[in-house]
């Protein structure tokens, strides 16, 4: 009885883990079924181009190239701004504020983790964008660094709570050790704690990477949405997941502009997939220290 017990919970729990690893699959599926006649027609080398113009009376292009540089510009420093702010927040939090500190700044950051991104989004655009503008002496506001600090706005919540949770998990013989051999409560933080945190505290700041690349409306919202190549954070950029939502409603059923809509998509998920990946190495590589 409690083998075939055994057997129903464990071929259960195994379904269950495969779920995600099948919708996966099917998520791949669905978009090669639409992205894929793109290659037929149009050939795979016209994703490669630097330019995207999908609507044209004259020629259409469908580069990718401007729009992958938009999103990984407005991620990479959306996490250069990130990961300080977050992990300074989560270390001081957990080891370095009172208990007063503590039980106004948790409650606090987790209704910052709540804001509907449109929010943060419209907040972007009428508060963030004049004062980049201005501080800056831009011709617009609306550029990559306006969405890379909104969309840092957005990660570090998640960022704090889930390195703090880490950093809290640490066994408390580690620092009350540090201290007897004479290490100061800074040392301690930093020398002993921090790295026992590690993968705690990257997980964090991948999770919050996933956050970042993945959002659209804030972007939409304050980017600019203009598709050209560029590494100048102050210039407007176009991302991918803004493309998406800003052109799949319009865009003709079937038509050219809407299978390359779907690599775009297809990049998307490639670029997260891989993100996901170097994570659980760099993850594995510090707990096997």
């Amino acid at each position: 009885m409690n083998t075939w017990r055994d057997k129903a919970i464990h071929t259960i729990l195994v379904g269950a883990a495969s779920t995600s690893i099948l919708i996966v699959l099917l998520i791949f599926v669905f978009l090669g079924k639409e992205a894929f006649p793109f290659i037929w027609e149009v050939g795979f080398g016209e994703l490669f181009r630097t330019k995207w113009i999908p609507v044209s009376f004259k020629a259409e292009i469908f580069g990718l190239i401007p729009l992958i540089s938009g999103s990984l510009l407005v991620t990479g420093f959306a996490t250069l701004i990130m990961i300080p702010f977050g992990v300074f927040g989560a270390i001081y939090i957990a080891e370095l504020g009172t208990e007063t500190e503590r039980s106004f700044l948790k409650p606090f950051i987790e209704i910052l983790a709540g804001i509907p991104s449109v929010v943060i989004g419209f907040f972007g655009l009428v508060v963030l964008s004049p004062i980049i503008k201005s501080a800056f002496g831009l011709n617009t506001g609306l550029t990559g660094l306006t969405g890379a600090i909104l969309l840092a706005f957005m990660a570090i919540p998640t960022v704090i709570t889930v390195s703090e949770d880490a950093i809290q998990s640490v066994p408390r013989a580690y620092r009350e050790a540090s201290l007897a051999l004479g290490a100061s409560k800074l040392q301690t933080i930093f020398r002993v704690i921090v790295p026992a945190a590690l993968p705690g505290i990257i997980a964090a700041i991948m999770l919050g990477m996933g956050r970042v690349i993945g959002e659209t409306m804030a972007v939409l919202m304050v980017t600019g949405n203009a598709a050209k190549l560029t590494l100048n954070p102050f210039d407007s950029v176009r991302t991918m997941t803004a493309t998406i939502a800003a052109e799949m409603g319009e865009v003709a059923f079937g038509s050219h502009h809407y299978q390359a809509l779907f690599w775009v998509g297809i990049f998307l998920l490639i670029m997260t997939f891989g993100l996901n990946v170097v994570a659980q190495k760099v993850l594995r590589k510090y707990q096997m220290r």
